[in-house]
């Protein structure tokens, strides 16, 4: 599923193409995603201007001139295709096949934006006026953001027994991270991903916070990692994965200078941990 780097990927992608656009036309095409199509969206939509487009944690938000704001999760293999003017030399990739397009925008400008999502865990929703969306509503701070620190990890892991891994992954404490980056950001730190959250001392909590995000802004400008469904906008390959330190490395020597440890896997709460034994602790 991706992380805040390929959905902020996205959003900088689509950014050029949408925001300050009116939606000259819109369909629905497919209601079948994870939860159905807002019956209303196409009328929303038509004739829209989209005044801002933003991204709350692994979700896309298009604000419209009209009141709505437009909601969408890439899911595990969504995706945003961009076609038309402005992008010569683009065309696409016959292995996305039109028949998993679920909502097609096409612009005043001539660009179609197209929601292509082959397995349907992804999700588009309408957020009404004066409402809080209950996927977004007890969201943590966003890790790029002032509102993240080493105060605020220090209150959140207080008295945890937790592992650090489990409790970086839960969106109510930091909104957006998931296994890959938090698995990458521990071992920056030198932080095991097994120790109890409440057991790590300020020091390590504010190089932990600078980990993250390093971390974070490494692979946005490196346009994600494409493991097997993430394309930018353009449909080019993200390049982060090429630079991972440990994460799917089971068994590689660790890249740490002067460690000679091996990276190891293990499974916490039904996800795969990468780390290095030797130098995470």
């Amino acid at each position: 599923m991706p992380e805040l780097p390929e959905v902020e990927t996205v959003r900088r992608g689509l950014l050029p193409h949408l925001e300050g656009q009116r939606i000259a036309r819109a369909e629905a095409r497919r209601p079948d995603l994870r939860w159905p199509l807002p019956p209303d969206l196409v009328q929303v939509l038509t004739g829209a201007r989209v005044t801002a487009l933003r991204r709350r944690s692994k979700y896309l938000l298009a604000d419209l001139d009209r009141g709505p704001t437009l909601l969408m999760h890439l899911g595990m293999s969504g995706r945003m295709l961009v076609e038309g003017a402005g992008m010569a030399g683009f065309h696409r990739d016959p292995a996305i096949l039109p028949r998993h397009d679920h909502v097609v925008l096409v612009t005043e400008a001539g660009t179609t934006i197209t929601f292509n999502d082959a397995r349907r865990f992804g999700m588009v929703d309408l957020i009404r006026e004066g409402e809080v969306h209950p996927l977004l509503a007890r969201l943590g701070p966003e890790p790029l953001e002032d509102a993240f620190g080493p105060a605020h990890l220090a209150t959140a892991f207080a008295g945890r027994r937790a592992p650090v891994k489990q409790a970086l992954l839960d969106q109510r404490i930091v909104a957006g991270l998931g296994n890959i980056y938090v698995s990458e950001a521990l071992h920056r730190a030198g932080i095991d991903p097994r120790r109890a959250a409440g057991r790590i001392g300020a020091a390590r909590l504010a190089a932990l916070t600078g980990h993250i995000r390093e971390v974070l802004g490494d692979a946005i400008a490196a346009g994600g990692s494409s493991l097997r469904d993430h394309r930018q906008a353009t449909g080019e390959l993200g390049y982060f994965q090429h630079s991972f330190r440990v994460y799917d490395r089971e068994g590689r020597p660790c890249p740490r200078p002067g460690c000679d440890g091996t990276i190891r896997r293990i499974v916490q709460s039904g996800r795969s941990s990468f780390f290095c034994p030797h130098c995470q602790h």
